[in-house]
């Protein structure tokens, strides 16, 4: 705690310590007022402007130190300056005192309360930015919550002062009239209890309920308003229509089936999506066949003299082909069809919020529905880089029909995708050279990891060019070229083929979200709330079109809300829950993360401790032949409670699903110390790392006590 922080939470804790040591809450007691209440009452009509200034001085200190006092308070300014003044006098002063003790509490406890828990406020964080002044309002209005206790917490969120003061100004109105009018009659109150009656407990309740009713009501009407100007159809078809057979949208399509909703997919393409066609499925499938080519260049390693490896090219590329046959199944409109789903090929476009029309082989459908989820996912994004468009280039999604081996290939961009891409073509044998505009590869994960798969890539002949910025690309005599900015210089790269992976824009275009107005981010993905719908009730997005997040498994997790507010939305809505978030890029070696890696801890001021365990420590690794690695955990200061985990190493994904569900559940490195983990494997990693935790905080001076018993024990 910084010096000024000392010294207020010394001097507050004082003056709260001379009011309990000196009694001080004797003077705040009705049977004080009413005994003094006549010279009181001389005293005011003598000096009006000292008596309020006085009691204003007073009450502002009373519950600016959160000290007991205020309600009596209330009651004698009542009853020294009547209703007006009394109710003028108070309502300033306790708005006053409740934003001191507001700002107290945030100066003293925010940082410490952000740096042990600042994961888990994220989501209140974000609503209270969002109606924090909606929700003090509701608070203030109902007095069962202590006033004292509402200053103190509204210190501790992102809540402007000027916000906290004005709402709690007019929220704390009512209760103040009550009290101060209540002051007036003084001399007949025999005690507190005896001014909040059942019955008015019961109206002022009802009161701080009113704005809780009343945003759930406006809300509804301006969903109805928004719908009202849409026929709405007699009767529907169906309940559900999908738009998108990806990831997202074959989930939602499962769950509307799985709880007997009719539901109809439409998809204008192929079952499966990106992930089946053209991301996740071909690119493992390449990923492996091109490590068998690298792992059998180790071969000395392993005890052999010579291994060779012959293929053509064409022969990979069919494999992958048919191991996204093999998958495809599972994906199928014959899968669907027999989960109950009516699977549609064609281009959907929304007419309306209860419509959709499909534009199929055999003609256009008009289908209406009481509901729709949007999963169009998301394509590759090319910029728009001089003659790029005339020369062409390769992207995740056309990369797949090669059948010859690009001697010289240029992977525009360092992120996830560029990096598993260009570490495939490298071992197959291509001349790769990536080009990242930002200062070094895979920018989200943590410098020391991104530098270990950089030095992978450097070993491996890739020749990485971060901080490098294409600005043209151009043929010269024959040749193509890619011309960068590094440094104020001009930097020419050759290359037969360019690989584009700079990231994925979602696809909002062309099927009616611009004629019903259905709003975007600023990062061009669907807006909408936390429920995952849209500015109709009845209309939701899931998946890389509505992001945040363009993974697989995190667009399925999206589904599920959709699909169930989707259908249910009407009885209980579910807010998406995006707390345990993880991913991982399947290089070699892999990189997986899950919460906070140490960059965004710093870049968000989060405290965290960090622990490492290197796997060339690891007995398996060692076996194996894979110790490029480390298990790194930050944990909340001083606790064993997981903020974040990456693992960078051999089955890395696989690796951190241990600490995926230890953040989900609430589990500490303790617990996964003291699991038993299967010797010799990979995954013991974890619980090493954990062991590093705990020699790094134990109990020091009881292993010095510990020490001293056991040289007694000695003689």
């Amino acid at each position: 705690m910084s010096r000024r922080r000392l010294l207020l939470a010394a001097l507050l804790l004082g003056l709260i310590a001379v009011f309990f040591a000196f009694d001080l809450g004797r003077y705040f007691q009705l049977e004080f007022f009413r005994s003094k209440q006549s010279a009181i009452e001389e005293f005011r009509s003598a000096n009006p402007l000292a008596a309020a200034g006085i009691f204003f001085a007073i009450y502002v200190a009373v519950t600016g130190l959160s000290v007991p006092g205020a309600a009596i308070l209330s009651l004698a300014v009542g009853a020294v300056f009547g209703l007006l003044w009394g109710t003028l006098i108070v309502s300033f002063a306790s708005s006053i005192g409740a934003t001191l003790a507001f700002l107290s509490s945030r100066f003293l406890f925010r940082e410490w309360v952000r740096s042990r828990f600042g994961d888990r406020l994220r989501a209140i964080d974000a609503g209270l930015e969002k109606e924090g002044a909606f929700y003090l309002f509701a608070l203030r209005l109902v007095p069962a919550f202590p006033f004292v206790l509402v200053n103190l917490l509204m210190g501790l969120t992102p809540i402007r002062t000027r916000t906290f003061y004005w709402v709690s100004q007019i929220g704390m109105l009512p209760a103040t009239i009550v009290y101060v009018n209540a002051g007036t009659q003084l001399a007949t109150i025999k005690s507190i209890s005896g001014i909040l009656s059942p019955a008015l407990i019961g109206s002022l309740v009802l009161i701080g309920l009113f704005p809780l009713a009343a945003k759930y009501v406006v809300g509804s009407l301006k969903g109805r308003r928004r719908l009202a100007k849409w026929p709405k159809p007699a009767k529907f078809e169906r309940n559900l229509v999908v738009i998108g057979a990806g990831s997202a949208g074959l989930v939602t399509a499962y769950i509307a089936a799985a709880v007997k909703a009719k539901v109809t997919l439409v998809e204008k393409d192929k079952m499966g999506g990106d992930c089946l066609n053209t991301g996740c499925v071909p690119s493992k499938a390449l990923i492996k066949s091109a490590r068998l080519v690298a792992q059998a260049k180790r071969a000395r390693e392993f005890g052999f003299k010579s291994m060779q490896v012959e293929f053509d090219f064409a022969d990979i590329m069919e494999r992958v082909q048919r191991v996204v046959r093999t998958v495809e199944p599972h994906d199928s409109v014959e899968r669907y069809t027999r989960l109950g789903v009516e699977c549609l090929r064609g281009e959907a476009r929304i007419t309306s919020p209860w419509t959709v029309e499909v534009k199929t082989a055999a003609g256009v459908r008009a289908l209406t529905t009481r509901a729709i989820v949007i999963a169009a996912g998301a394509r590759p994004f090319v910029p728009p880089i001089p003659g790029l468009s005339e020369i062409g280039c390769l992207t995740s999604d056309t990369v797949w029909n090669l059948r010859t081996l690009p001697p010289r290939l240029v992977v525009l961009g360092g992120g996830p995708i560029g990096c598993e891409l260009a570490q495939c073509f490298a071992r197959f044998g291509s001349r790769v050279t990536q080009v990242e505009m930002l200062p070094r590869i895979l920018i989200r994960e943590d410098p020391e990891i991104s530098e270990l798969v950089a030095r992978q890539f450097r070993d491996e002949h890739i020749e990485v060019r971060a901080d490098h910025k294409a600005v043209r690309v151009l043929r010269e005599g024959g040749e193509k070229l890619l011309l960068c900015e590094h440094g104020g210089k001009e930097i020419r790269i050759p290359f037969d083929e360019l690989l584009c992976a700079v990231g994925r824009v979602a696809n909002t275009g062309g099927y009616g979200l611009e004629e019903l107005g259905i709003e975007l981010t600023k990062t061009r993905t669907v807006e909408t709330d936390e429920t995952l719908r849209t500015l109709y009730p009845n209309i939701y997005a899931c998946g890389d079109v509505a992001g945040p997040y363009q993974f697989t498994h995190t667009a399925s997790h999206q589904a599920w809300y959709a699909a169930v507010n989707a259908l249910f939305g009407g009885v209980k809505r579910f807010r998406a829950d995006y707390s345990v978030i993880p991913w991982a890029t399947f290089t070699d070696p892999e990189v997986a993360r899950v919460g906070l890696n140490e960059t965004e801890a710093m870049e968000k001021n989060i405290a965290y401790d960090v622990t490492n365990y290197a796997l060339e420590d690891l007995d398996r690794a060692i076996a194996d032949g894979e110790t490029k690695g480390v298990v790194k955990v930050l944990t909340v200061p001083g606790r064993d409670r997981i903020l974040g985990a990456t693992i960078a190493g051999e089955h890395a994904a696989d690796l951190i699903v241990e600490f995926i569900m230890a953040m989900k559940h609430g589990i500490g490195l303790n617990k996964i110390l003291g699991t038993i983990h299967i010797y010799p494997t990979l995954a013991e990693a974890n619980k090493y790392a954990a062991g590093n935790w705990k020699r790094a905080h134990a109990p020091q001076e009881l292993l010095r006590w510990a020490e001293k018993f056991h040289t007694w024990r000695r003689g």
